[in-house]
This record gives structure tokens, C-alpha cells and sequence, in this order.
């Protein structure tokens, strides 16, 4: 084959856009059909281009309207259905079944202050997404579980540094997790020192509590003053359950601590996946067999508990001393043994050490040990002579037409759920309200 013709007008270059020098109007028009050709080629191998090579700030930018899908109509309901499909899936999962659990919790938050925390792969960055999270962490924690107590250890430095002591007050755990500048990241992070510090103030607790410690480590190095194993024996000899959430990356350092102690492991993936594995333990965690050197693998066994319900003092009383915090205060609660004065329940009592709780929050420790049965869903309306016009909860009417999420993912197309026990029909909404923050059934009390 002849060598193809070359024209000297023109550069030949490996590029997106067309380059002339000479002659433009006479190229176009001798080869006019095949410049269309060289164009359209053109123009999809920089389509192809954009689409390999996106701009980094896209990878980082949320799309958060792709996960929300119209239906034919032009809807969201089937896109609002879904996301409640998901939480009843998640529900389904949990044990139904009674298991024993710990009601009188003691974890010691430990947080990253180090220099890895200000890395911007979380939006705005790590540090201050930690904060944000943290701190909607310590008030569903305190509200799913009212008898425990937080305390707050920070890792920076080298050290660890206490930042808030241990309290069952969510207030003053809230306010240590505000102090912006007071936690300000620098220098390299120690889990040694941290977790010493964090045993050290568990030690004097009693064994029907439990002993946890939650880590949020963003960070891939840790610079310790000794060996770390010493001090994972340790936890594991004084019973003390350290979980970990990783912002980087898995350490087999933060597996085995996990691993050992009977710990929850997890790494964030993003912003949302960080919350998630972050609020899963919210919820007591199940007490497992222990061997024991003297007998079979069994649970400790249940020892009574002595407690102790004040009497409240109203705000037209007169002023005293409270034995807590030597304040002259009007409101405030009575110990029923010594009668001091302290000002906030559930606490233990300054003078005579005896745990003084509210009834509302001794009640609502127990939905843990307990859990509502899973409604479940009405997929069939064959066979079914008296059915409930309304729901039980709301009262409200329920819809004759049927939905169009999908039977397999738990949703019921009319939107009834019953209850195993007391065969009462309610609505999605109650359902995932009774499940979530009542823990109780209204049809049947359980």
C-alpha cells in the first residue's frame, strides 16, 4: 500500500482540539466527509476522557439526591417505604428473645486528639466530625440506658489526658465534649497510656456493672511507653470490653484489642457508615459464658443489688447544702438511708455510697432485657373476618388501595402490622415508634 499523503499545513498531534496553520479553508474542503469522521471521533474520546478522569473535589461531593427514586406517578412514597423496609429488616434481625444483659453501664470514651484527626476525608474533618458524633452518641446512650455512667480521655501528645471524670449526668459529659479549643488536636496518639488511664478509674467499680471502653481512633501509628499486650492482658484479667471504631484504617493492634475483650470492631467507610457502627453500641451488649478455672464455662451469677429511691424536694423548700457539690439549692433529691441532699438521680450517694435511683429510669432500663416482639406484616387480606378499620395506636383510618412497596422486604402492602400476642393491626409509623422509643406495646402491655 502507497504511503498516505501527508500535508505540511498541519501538525500532526495527539490532541482534543484542531490545530491549523495554513490553509484552513482549503483542507475543509477537500476532505469535508472525512473531517465529519475525524470530528465525531473526536469529540466521544474526550467524552470517554471526562468520563475516566473526574475532578477530585467530585469523589468527595454527595449525591444524596441519586438515592431517592420517583415512581411512576412521581412519587417518594415507594423511596420513603424503602428506607423503612431497611429498619424493619435490621429489626427482624435483632434476637427476639430474652438475653441477659447489663443495665448498669460504665464506659470510658477515649478520642483521638492527635494530628491524624485533621484530615479532611470527613467532612468538615475528622476532629470535628468525632465531636458532632460524640456527642449525639452520649445523649441516645444516657437515654437508652439512664443508670450508667461516661467519662471522657483524650489521646494526644503521647499521653493520655483526661477530659471529663466519670458521670451519669449527660450534661456534664456534654459540656467536656464542647470545649472546642480545649481538645484541640496535636502530636501523636498513645492506646497504652490512654487505656491505663481509662482501667485506673474502672478499677474500684463492682462486678455486677460492666466495664467498657469505646475508642474512636483515627490515626495509624500509636506511641507507647511499654508493651501494649501487657496492657490487653490486663483488661482482659479485670473484665473491661474494649470496642474500637477506626477512621483510617484496621491495626491488628485494635483487632486483637477487640478480639480479646470481647469487643465490637469496625471501620468507617464514610460519614454515614461511621455513625452507624458508632450508635450500634448503644445498646447494652449480651453477657457472655466465662471459663472459669474451678468449674464449667457459665455466666457470673446474679448477685441483689441494693438500691435506693429518693424523695424529691420541691423548689419552694428551703435552701441547703447539697452533698455533691456543697451548692445552696432549693430543688434536689433526698437519700432515703442518710437523707443528704444530693442534686441529680441517678447517682450514687456522696455520705453513705448507696445508689439512688428514679423508678421512670429503673423501668426504662429493662426494655433491653426485654424487647417488644416483632410485629408482623399483614401481606393477605384472605380469611380475615374482623379486620380493625383503624389502627390501634393512632387510630388512625387505614388505606383500602394497596401499596406498591414489596412483601418480600417486610413492608405489608395495606400497611398493617399485628401483634404476635395481642393480634392488635397497627401502622407503620407506630410500629417503628413502639419498636424504637416506647418498648412497649399499647395492645397487650408487653
Amino acid at each position: 500500500m502507497a504511503p498516505r499523503n501527508r500535508d505540511d499545513n498541519f501538525m500532526d498531534v495527539d490532541s482534543d482540539s484542531d490545530i491549523s496553520l495554513l490553509g484552513d479553508a482549503e483542507h475543509r474542503g477537500k476532505g469535508k466527509g472525512k473531517g465529519k469522521a475525524t470530528d465525531k471521533r473526536k469529540k466521544d474520546k474526550g467524552k470517554a476522557k471526562a468520563k475516566e478522569q473526574a475532578y477530585t473535589w467530585e469523589a468527595s461531593y454527595t449525591r444524596s439526591w441519586d438515592t431517592v427514586q420517583e415512581d411512576e406517578a412521581g412519587s417518594l412514597q415507594g423511596a420513603v417505604e424503602d428506607l423503612m423496609a431497611r429498619g424493619r429488616r435490621r429489626r427482624l434481625l435483632a434476637p427476639a428473645a430474652a438475653i441477659r444483659r447489663t443495665i448498669i453501664r460504665h464506659l470510658v470514651l477515649l478520642l483521638d486528639l492527635s494530628a491524624a484527626m485533621m484530615d479532611r476525608d470527613m467532612r468538615p474533618t475528622r476532629f470535628d466530625l468525632m465531636l458532632q458524633y460524640a456527642r449525639e452518641f452520649v445523649v441516645e446512650w444516657f437515654d437508652q440506658n439512664p443508670l450508667g455512667q461516661i467519662g471522657v480521655v483524650g489521646m494526644r501528645a503521647g499521653i493520655g489526658e483526661r477530659i471529663g471524670e466519670m458521670s451519669g449526668n449527660p450534661q456534664d459529659v456534654l459540656k467536656c465534649l464542647s470545649e472546642r479549643t480545649r481538645l484541640e488536636p496535636t502530636g501523636e496518639p498513645s492506646l497504652q497510656n490512654a487505656i491505663e488511664m481509662a482501667r485506673s478509674s474502672m478499677s474500684h467499680l463492682p462486678t455486677h456493672s460492666s466495664r467498657e471502653i469505646l475508642i474512636i481512633f483515627g490515626s495509624l501509628t500509636t506511641c507507647d511507653p511499654g508493651n501494649i499486650h501487657d496492657t490487653l492482658d490486663a483488661c482482659v484479667k479485670n473484665k473491661i470490653r474494649i470496642s474500637v471504631v477506626a477512621l483510617a484504617a484496621e491495626m491488628k493492634i485494635s483487632r486483637d484489642l477487640c478480639d480479646k475483650t470481647g469487643g465490637q470492631f469496625g471501620v468507617a467507610m464514610n460519614e454515614g457508615h461511621f455513625k452507624d457502627i458508632l450508635f450500634e453500641l448503644v445498646p447494652p451488649p449480651a453477657q457472655r459464658a466465662v471459663a472459669r478455672a474451678g468449674g464449667p464455662g457459665a455466666n457470673p451469677a446474679a448477685d441483689l443489688m441494693m438500691m435506693g429511691f429518693p424523695t424529691r424536694l420541691p423548689d419552694s423548700s428551703p435552701p441547703s447544702l447539697c452533698a455533691c457539690h456543697s451548692d445552696m439549692k432549693s430543688e434536689g433529691f433526698l437519700c432515703p438511708r442518710c437523707m443528704a441532699k444530693v442534686c441529680d438521680v441517678p447517682t450514687d450517694c456522696d455520705i453513705c455510697g448507696l445508689m439512688i435511683v428514679s423508678s421512670p429510669h429503673l423501668a426504662r432500663s429493662y426494655h433491653h432485657l426485654f424487647p417488644v416482639k416483632p410485629y408482623e406484616a399483614v401481606t393477605s387480606m384472605e380469611g380475615e373476618s374482623m379486620l380493625q378499620a383503624a389502627c390501634h395506636a393512632c387510630a388512625r383510618i387505614f388505606s383500602t388501595s394497596v401499596s406498591t412497596a414489596a412483601t418480600s422486604e417486610g413492608m405489608s402492602p395495606w400497611g398493617r402490622y399485628r401483634c404476635p400476642d395481642c393480634h392488635n393491626d397497627f401502622c407503620a409509623e407506630c410500629d417503628v415508634f413502639v419498636h424504637d422509643v416506647i418498648h412497649c406495646c399499647p395492645g397487650c402491655g408487653k
